[in-house]
């Protein structure tokens, strides 16, 4: 299943786009000819990304700045895109945040905030875009997950919880617009190299070089499993293996091992 095709007035929404995998994605899409409406509270790094897309790739680009954690600031983007005059054709759910520690430890508003973004900024976005797409029959999402949504990660509590919902959703979806064609996948990427690490207050640690994949191969894979219309798609053949055997594995022996040799203080 093809993407749409590139038009002056389509946009592809991406979300969280300043940096990382978003940045990535970025690229990524406007390689392809497509126009790009930029989304995140960075506007300055936005503004750069812009530039560069514009002059490397010649599309059109917008940059917007939202605390996509907030409803009202969700609907004021949503209401500054319609005025553009952009029809937004594919969605990339990619902004988010993660925390390390123990649950009691960390601070409680944080992870509340966590998955206001994860969890209801996806929602609403799919809710706002998903049924334009429906009604032309055309589009695609792509909500970035991780292989922490395949089991419970201990010291990461909120975090692989809120991306567990991520797949669950984008795979109902996915089979909920099954001939409509609109399509929607989920990217679970496993440890990549990005500002992640550093935002979280957790250090990579422990993690051999080669098990942090490239941002920019893992966005392009998401955008390839996009375009063939794929449910999942999991970068690597450790990722894979791993979110096989986070999903066999025996709960509670899965926590207990996990508690004591997870990366996180």
């Amino acid at each position: 299943m093809a993407l749409p095709s590139p038009a002056p007035e389509s946009t592809c929404l991406i979300t969280g786009a300043s940096s990382g995998i978003g940045a990535e994605i970025a690229r990524s899409l406007s390689r392809r000819g497509h126009g790009v409406t930029l989304v995140a509270r960075r506007t300055e790094r936005l503004e750069q990304l812009a530039e560069e897309l514009r002059d490397r790739n010649g599309v059109r680009v917008e940059v917007l700045g939202c605390d996509l954690g907030d409803a009202a600031a969700r609907q004021g983007m949503t209401a500054e895109i319609e005025e553009g005059g952009l029809r937004v054709e594919v969605l990339v759910n990619n902004a988010g945040f993660g925390s390390g520690g123990r649950f009691d430890r960390l601070d409680a508003q944080r992870e509340v905030e966590m998955v206001r973004l994860h969890v209801e900024a996806v929602v609403d976005l799919c809710g706002r875009y998903v049924p334009a797409m429906v009604q032309r029959g055309r589009g695609g999402v792509l909500n970035v997950a991780s292989t922490a949504a395949f089991q419970p990660l201990p010291r990461q509590a909120t975090y692989a919880a809120s991306k567990a919902f991520v797949l669950s959703f984008t795979d109902a979806l996915h089979e909920d617009l099954s001939r409509t064609g609109v399509t929607a996948t989920t990217l679970c990427p496993g440890p990549v190299r990005t500002e992640f690490w550093q935002s979280a207050g957790i250090e990579a640690r422990g993690l051999p070089a080669f098990v942090l994949a490239d941002a920019a191969e893992v966005s392009e894979a998401g955008v390839n499993g996009l375009e063939k219309g794929r449910r999942v798609v999991v970068p690597g053949p450790l990722n894979r293996a791993g979110a096989l055997g986070g999903q066999l594995a025996p709960r509670g022996l899965f926590l207990k091992v996990a508690g004591k040799v997870y990366p996180v203080g």
